[in-house]
């Protein structure tokens, strides 16, 4: 059994939510590049150049990518191998994200008594944190932080079994289409099909994690992302909603076995600012 001091947890999510609000994976770039180089829209176009020089000063300057630093989703892999010792796993990881939006000068966005008084937490905490108990003795830690204007065109569905492989495309088509410029695109679009609705919408949330444009090791899975992004990419959204062919820069998905009586479908967005980083102690 290895033991991993808990500080070592808080000290890696700080700098992890300082390092993803700063600078922009090169996955990314490279999709808007990709998406400059294949915008038909001159206007698409100069928002491409903007947000890929946005995307420089914010590296040069460490200054954050966007005002909304987001609410810090935090995945944890931990292996069955690790035990944490000086302190508890959770609270480490909230110290870190505290520590991480001080530190960083990050926007704290979180607000308690959500549906009424909404007093800013003033630290950015609670986190959400998603941990998956895996076999070896290290941990991974994955911080996205979480903008609100993408998380809010989140949708779940859950169709008829007979509406099969068409009425999934069907309905993230109707999603992006109904998000409009709402979660400032070109977006990630992360999909997730089948499990319960709880489920889904985690499969959805945990795709946008993977490197921007890498198919689904599936064949019929990635079949499927190719057919979702052309025709998102028809919509003629583009950039910033202001029109053009750069509506999304992937479609990511992930499915789970369901229901014989149920096809469960989420769609959770990812603005251009595609933030998440990660590292393993």
């Amino acid at each position: 059994m290895r033991e991993l001091e808990a500080a070592a947890i808080t000290e890696a999510v700080a700098r992890l939510c300082i390092e993803a609000n700063y600078n922009l994976g090169e996955d990314v770039l490279a999709g808007l590049r990709q998406a400059r180089e294949t915008e038909e829209s001159p206007v698409g176009q100069g928002v491409l150049d903007m947000l890929l020089r946005n995307a420089e000063i914010a590296a040069q300057g460490e200054y954050p990518l966007c005002q909304d630093t987001g609410l810090a989703v935090v995945f944890v892999e931990l292996g069955q191998e690790v035990h944490v010792v000086g302190g508890d796993l959770n609270a480490a990881i909230e110290a870190g994200v505290r520590q991480g939006y001080a530190e960083g000068y990050l926007r704290k966005s979180a607000v308690a008594r959500p549906f009424s008084a909404r007093i800013n937490t003033g630290d950015n905490t609670p986190a959400i944190i998603h941990v998956t108990i895996v076999p070896g003795d290290r941990v991974r830690l994955l911080v996205a932080p979480k903008g609100g204007g993408s998380e809010n065109m989140s949708y779940l569905r859950v169709l008829p079994p007979a509406k099969g492989r068409q009425g999934v495309i069907d309905f993230v088509v109707e999603s992006v289409d109904q998000s409009g410029g709402n979660p400032c695109p070109p977006v990630v679009v992360g999909v997730g099909v089948g499990g319960t609705v709880e489920q889904t919408m985690l499969l959805a949330k945990r795709a946008l994690m993977r490197p921007l444009g890498q198919p689904h090791p599936d064949p019929e899975v990635a079949e499927l992302e190719r057919d979702i992004l052309e025709r998102v990419n028809r919509l003629g959204i583009g950039p910033l909603g202001l029109g053009g062919t750069s509506t999304a820069l992937a479609v990511h998905a992930e499915t789970f076995p369901c229901h014989i009586a149920s096809l469960p479908v989420a769609v959770n967005l990812q603005c251009h600012s595609a933030r998440h980083k990660e590292t393993v102690l």
